[in-house]
């Protein structure tokens, strides 16, 4: 009897064992789905951002229009880099864990199925024990339920044998599994981060080359041209400055150089057809510029 207690002793750890992985992965399953779904909010609220800067810039002078759209343009850049991030965290995250509840019922099958295995083999150790306290004399009846017993005992060690490699194997998976989830969203994240401060520094630079008294300038020259007084500015030039212009440049020529998953995200961004203010992911809105070549965005009245 002490053999068939310690197999139920097993039994309950590897139960456990179980339990606690179907309670953690659901949960981890849970969060990070809701971390997705935030973060692809988050990209559509930053796509609205992004239409209302380039209605603003329209309605503004030409120096601060230049500006505004280059700005726009980098922060679109962005929201796709976001919008790789969702889809990846969905494949490499997400999913993996909900299938995860497939292996958990199948490792539970094999518990069951020992532990019927386990309780005939108990049934017949009862049998054998009631057999020797009623009929101590009856050696036939006694010989054939201790053979009974022997060949119960047989079938629960051997399932015993099998179930716990069953369950080291799920054990050793689930380890594996854990690292590479974990892994994975770490590598996602540095992703995404790497590529948004590339993008974000470069709009910085183009806030701060913008010419405000340039600006100032040109709204008092159209102030005074309404009342009569033509020589304050000359209107007719009203182009961006340079440093503007070469700001707006070079953020058409941005190359960002990262490792193998970094490539992922590209292959990603290319496969989904998502580009920068041309598809907005907000209820159908309608776009605000073209890409031109090489993928690079292409604003009306602006040409990298």
């Amino acid at each position: 009897m002490n053999i068939v207690f310690f197999r139920d002793s097993q039994v309950r750890v590897m139960e456990n064992t179980v339990a606690n992985t179907e309670k953690y992965f659901g949960q981890f399953c849970s969060l990070l789905a809701a971390y997705t779904r935030k973060t692809a909010r988050l990209r559509d609220k930053a796509d609205q951002l992004v239409k209302q800067l380039i209605d603003f810039a329209n309605s503004e002078n030409p120096e601060l229009r230049a500006t505004m759209r280059g700005f726009a343009e980098d922060l679109a850049k962005v929201q796709d880099y976001r919008q790789a991030q969702v889809e990846r965290l969905e494949t490499k995250v997400v999913n993996p864990l909900k299938l995860y509840g497939a292996q958990i019922k199948q490792t539970r099958a094999e518990i069951k199925k020992f532990k019927h295995v386990q309780n005939h083999e108990i049934k017949q150790l009862e049998k054998l024990e009631k057999l020797r306290q009623k009929s101590p004399s009856d050696w036939q009846m006694i010989s054939q339920a201790e053979t009974r017993v022997q060949r119960a005992a047989v079938d629960s060690s051997r399932t015993t044998l099998q179930l716990e490699e069953t369950v080291d194997a799920f054990q050793r998976q689930k380890l594996k599994d854990l690292q590479k989830f974990f892994s994975d969203f770490v590598t996602i994240e540095m992703v995404f981060h790497a590529k948004a401060v590339e993008v974000y520094s470069s709009a910085f630079q183009t806030l701060e080359k913008y010419d405000l008294e340039r600006d100032l300038q040109d709204f008092r020259a159209k102030m005074q041209g309404v009342y009569g007084h033509y020589d304050t500015w000359p209107l007719a030039n009203t182009n961006p400055s340079p440093s503007v212009l070469q700001s707006l440049a070079s953020q058409g020529t941005l190359q960002v150089q990262l490792s193998r998953a970094n490539e992922d995200l590209e292959h990603s961004h290319a496969n989904h057809g998502r580009f920068s203010l041309c598809e907005w992911g907000v209820k159908g809105q309608p776009a605000h510029c073209v890409c031109g070549q090489g993928g690079h965005l292409m604003l009306p009245g602006h040409s990298l």
